[in-house]
């Protein structure tokens, strides 16, 4: 057996050093990264529902992530079951199957009950409707209780409320304000009942610390003896055998792995390939450059650029080196020729008629025959100030 040289051996045992590195700090490094906004039981961020569904195991309820479309509920036994359907992704609200409400219906009629939350949410719901908020919205707002229900009895909340109930069924009971709009209701559909929140927030793992939060997720899901699903489908999650790695680094552990790898083979592949000298790509001389810059202008019809450019040449030159202020630079043409007719004794009336015309081309698209005359027009007034401002002409004692 060939024995592997001191290189390979050094390169072999970096290597392994750098990969037990980049997993043991994945393994045990904390996740300081909170960008998930989805209010999910995975989800163990600001935004997520994870407290939520731990929580509500340790109180006694039977809890049970649904990650089965919607056509089967009908596998649930809805006279004990409460569905929680928290925020759900957009892809699936912008879905136009007519009959996606029928099977959250037929659940209501059997007794279940459906704790929903935000606009998204309503598209499923028979006789929800959701509006934008009528006030300025702000990250949190202090809720007003209304009535005596459970909900209401959970008193004040800290809750987000972008969006109000904008429904008129007189079957709704408000439970919680926010300013002037309904943003906790309820009301009964079959045997079973609805309970909507204009967010997420009560039971998200940072609105769970409120106390009034903590009450009305309680009254809302109802008595023990129902069993809590929280909706995972409509929030992209399926099962598969990835679903245990949510949470985990494995995903950067795959990417760093890949990255070193790729260096590797990138490193010995340029030391073992053939040497060869570099191509030397030919430069194109200048005027070539300059050929081509003038017929990609023609075939444009950018007569009015080159008229625009000679016009900032004159202009940056009276700035420069006739000394205008900028303010006579930004007035009119007559203006201007005024200006320079003070300072140089300059005959101007053809100088206002080539700027007035330079402006008016912006408008007019001249042809090329006539921006090119009209540019020498302006190239001619810089040559003939510049010698004068280089022999000024002197003047005979009075």
């Amino acid at each position: 057996m060939k024995k592997l040289s001191g290189e390979w051996k050094f390169l072999l045992t970096f290597s392994a050093i750098v990969v037990a590195l980049i997993i043991i700090t994945g393994i045990f490094a904390p996740n300081r990264e909170d960008r998930d906004p989805t209010p999910g039981t995975w989800n163990s961020g600001a935004a997520g529902a994870k407290a939520a569904y731990l929580l509500l195991g340790q109180l006694g309820y039977d809890e049970a992530r649904w990650e089965r479309p919607e056509s089967e509920l009908s596998a649930i036994d809805a006279a004990h079951a409460t569905l929680v359907v928290a925020e759900p992704s957009p892809s699936f609200a912008a879905l136009t199957d007519k009959n996606r409400q029928q099977p959250f219906v037929d659940f209501l009629h059997h007794g279940g009950r459906i704790v929903a939350t935000g606009a998204t949410a309503t598209i499923f719901l028979p006789g929800a409707k959701a509006a934008p908020a009528d006030r300025i919205y702000t990250d949190l707002c202090l809720t007003t209780p209304e009535g005596p229900g459970p909900l209401a009895r959970a008193g004040e909340l800290e809750m987000a409320a972008p969006v109000r109930w904008s429904g008129d069924d007189p079957s709704v009971r408000v439970e919680q304000t926010c300013s002037d709009g309904a943003v906790v209701v309820s009301y009964p559909v079959g045997s079973g009942e609805i309970v909507w929140w204009a967010s997420a927030t009560p039971l998200t793992n940072l609105g769970l610390h409120q106390d009034g939060n903590l009450r009305l997720l309680l009254a809302s899901v109802g008595g023990r003896d129902r069993t809590v699903y929280f909706d995972e489908y409509m929030h992209g999650i399926n099962t598969s055998p990835w679903t245990a790695t949510h949470g985990t680094p494995l995903t950067g552990i795959i990417a760093q792995t890949c990255c070193v790898v790729a260096l590797l083979l990138f490193s010995f592949a340029r030391g073992s390939g053939p040497h060869r000298a570099l191509v030397q790509p030919p430069r194109a001389s200048p005027l070539e450059f300059v050929e081509s810059m003038g017929a990609l202008y023609a075939k444009a019809g950018a007569s009015r650029v080159a008229i625009a450019a000679a016009e900032r040449r004159l202009a940056e030159f009276l700035a420069h080196e006739g000394g205008l202020p900028a303010e006579t630079l930004r007035s009119g043409s007559a203006a201007i020729a005024a200006a320079v007719k003070a300072r140089f004794g300059y005959d101007t009336t053809a100088l206002a008629t080539d700027l007035e015309a330079a402006r008016q081309a912006e408008y007019d698209n001249p042809s090329p025959a006539a921006a090119l005359a009209q540019v020498r027009r302006l190239d001619h007034h810089i040559a003939t100030l510049g010698e004068m401002i280089r022999n000024p002409p002197h003047k005979g004692n009075a």
